[in-house]
C-alpha cells in the first residue's frame, strides 16, 4: 500500500486546502494502489463511490495535489502522466513494452552529485532517476521464444 504524505490530511483539516469528497476519494484510490495510476485509471476508481465525478474534477484535483505537494505527477517520455502517492524519495522504472511502472529504492553515490555540481556549477537539492527498460513479464516470453 502507498504512502500519501501525511500532511495531506493536515493541510486538509487545518484549512491550507478546502476538503472536498472528490479529493478525499482521489487519496483514498492513490493510497489503495501501487500502480502508479493514470487519471483515467482515478476516474474510474473514483467513479465507483461517486457517480457524478467528472474526468475535468479528477484532472483539477490532481493538479491542487500535486502543488501543494501531497503527490507526484510522473512523465516518462510522450505517455500519459502517471501519479504516485508516495512523495518520499524514491526512483522509477518503467517497461517500454507493457508500460508498467515500479518504485526503485536505491542510494546514489555522492561522489555523482559533487561531480555534477563541480562540472556544471549548480548547488544539488535533490535527484530523481527513472530507470527504462523490459520488465521481467515482458522478457520471459521472448527468453520462451527463443529456445524453440
Amino acid at each position: 500500500m502507498k504512502q500519501i504524505d501525511k500532511s495531506a490530511t493536515t493541510n486538509i483539516k487545518s484549512g491550507c486546502m478546502r476538503s472536498t469528497r472528490q479529493r478525499s476519494l482521489i487519496i483514498e484510490a492513490l493510497r489503495e494502489t501501487n500502480a502508479h495510476p493514470t487519471a483515467a485509471w482515478l476516474f474510474a476508481k473514483v467513479k465507483e463511490k461517486c457517480p457524478n465525478i467528472s474526468l475535468g474534477t479528477i484532472y483539477r484535483n490532481l493538479n491542487i495535489l500535486k502543488e501543494t505537494g501531497i503527490i507526484r505527477e510522473l512523465k516518462f517520455g510522450k505517455n500519459t502522466a502517471r501519479f504516485d502517492g508516495n512523495v518520499e524519495f524514491h526512483h522509477h522504472i518503467f517497461c517500454l513494452d507493457c508500460g508498467k511502472l515500479e518504485d526503485v529504492t536505491c542510494t546514489v553515490n555522492p561522489d555523482l552529485i559533487q561531480s555534477v555540481e563541480a562540472m556544471n556549477g549548480y548547488k544539488i537539492f535533490g535527484h530523481q532517476m527513472e530507470f527504462k527498460g523490459i520488465c521481467p513479464d515482458c522478457s520471459e516470453p521472448a527468453k520462451n521464444s527463443s529456445l524453440s
